[in-house]
Order: C-alpha cells, then sequence, then structure tokens
C-alpha cells in the first residue's frame, strides 16, 4: 500500500499505442514532504501556502521540521517495503503506468434536493390534476409502528461527502509535471484535493486469482 496526496486538475484525454481515445483526470501528485513516519502510516503535506495563513502550532510544527509550511497534512498507509525518513519528497513517480489505484475526495455539492433528484424516486402521476407529481407522500404507518424508520429516503443535502473512486488505471506518469493521468472520472470539482492510494479491492482479486491456481501451475 503506498500513498500521495493531490489536486484534480480536471480531465483530458490521451491516444493509446493502438490509437484509442482514453478519457482521463489529470491528478497534480506531490511533491510531498514527510513529516512524521510510523510502522504503518506516514503523515505528508502538500500545496504550499504562506506562513501568515497558517495558525503559530502548525507553523512550529513546520519549523520544528525543518519543512516549508504546506496548507494540507493526511496520513496514508505506507508500503512494507518503503523506506522513507522525515523530510523525504514523495512524488508521483512511485507509481508506474498501468497500475490500479484509488482516489478518495469530496463530491461536488449539490445543496438542498428533492426526493426525486436525491434518491431517484419515480414520482406521482403526471396527468392533470394530480397534485403530487414530486411531493414526497406518505412516509410511515399511523397507528404501528407509529413512527418513521431511520434511514428513511428524504428530500435534504446532497454532495459534499467522502467519495472513494475504486480501481482506476494509471495511463501515464508525467514526474517532471508532477502528474498522474488516471483512466475516468475522479470525485470533486476542479482544483478540489484528493488522496490517491494503492487500489485495494484489485490487490485483493489478484491475490485471490493467484490462490486458486494449483500447485503445479495450472489454473
Amino acid at each position: 500500500m503506498k500513498g500521495i496526496l493531490g489536486k484534480k486538475i480536471g480531465m483530458t484525454h490521451v491516444f493509446t499505442e493502438a490509437g484509442k481515445m482514453v478519457a482521463v483526470t489529470a491528478i497534480e501528485a506531490g511533491p510531498c514532504p514527510v513529516l512524521t513516519v510510523g510502522d504503518k502510516h506516514i503523515q505528508l503535506a502538500f500545496d504550499p501556502i504562506e506562513e501568515k495563513k497558517l495558525k503559530k502550532p502548525v507553523l512550529g510544527f513546520f519549523k520544528k521540521l525543518k519543512i516549508s509550511p504546506c496548507k494540507i497534512i493526511r496520513e496514508v498507509q505506507k508500503a512494507p517495503d518503503q523506506e522513507c525518513k522525515v523530510g523525504d519528497q514523495i512524488k508521483a513517480d512511485i507509481f508506474e503506468a498501468g497500475e490500479f489505484v484509488d482516489v478518495i475526495g469530496t463530491s461536488i455539492g449539490k445543496g438542498f434536493q428533492g426526493g426525486v433528484k436525491r434518491w431517484g424516486w419515480s414520482g406521482g402521476p403526471q396527468s392533470h390534476g394530480s397534485m403530487s407529481h414530486r411531493r414526497i407522500g406518505s412516509i410511515g404507518a399511523s397507528a404501528s409502528p407509529s413512527r418513521v424508520f431511520k434511514g428513511h429516503h428524504l428530500p435534504g443535502h446532497m454532495g459534499a461527502i467522502r467519495v472513494t473512486s475504486q480501481n482506476l488505471r494509471v495511463i501515464k506518469v508525467l514526474p517532471k509535471d508532477n502528474l498522474l493521468l488516471v483512466k475516468g472520472s475522479v470525485p470533486g470539482k476542479e482544483n478540489s484535493y484528493v488522496i490517491v492510494r494503492s487500489a485495494v479491492k484489485k490487490r485483493n482479486i489478484i491475490k485471490v486469482k493467484e490462490a486458486s491456481k494449483g500447485k503445479d501451475g495450472s489454473k
């Protein structure tokens, strides 16, 4: 497991060697200075910021480590064979083209939305005279259980939650520009912060396939 902090730049497309067009998301990944090193996790910083914009305790933390202050501080898991120390720079080249990654970000906020948009309700009759085209309608029994069950789908705030896009293939790595081009969409709006880490489920799938092979190497 390895990870890096980054920023979503936007979407574009690239062409493979076979001439196939692939939609990709450009992510500015790193460089991220290492702040602390643990047994399973490392603490990274990202996006330089002016000293006057930080609170004094955080600024003092950076000065103690003799590292330029950054806006974002997050913990990511450390690969078992990953050797690093405080002050090292984690860059986009920790990933290679063809790898699968999970990208964690905050989805775009959509404000207060009705049940049709938020939960995909079919809505009421659309004929003339109907008074419940997109209304809530009945939400629970009266006599028994005399309450509304928790988790009932209702209108409310939509978006602006932590979302993980899983099993995205890294199409290209541009170390000089600190860019990762991953196939598909990534949660969040442009210039929003994300965490890029090794794919968890894809790795497990590979392990299961290897375990299913016979001792003689047959599938």
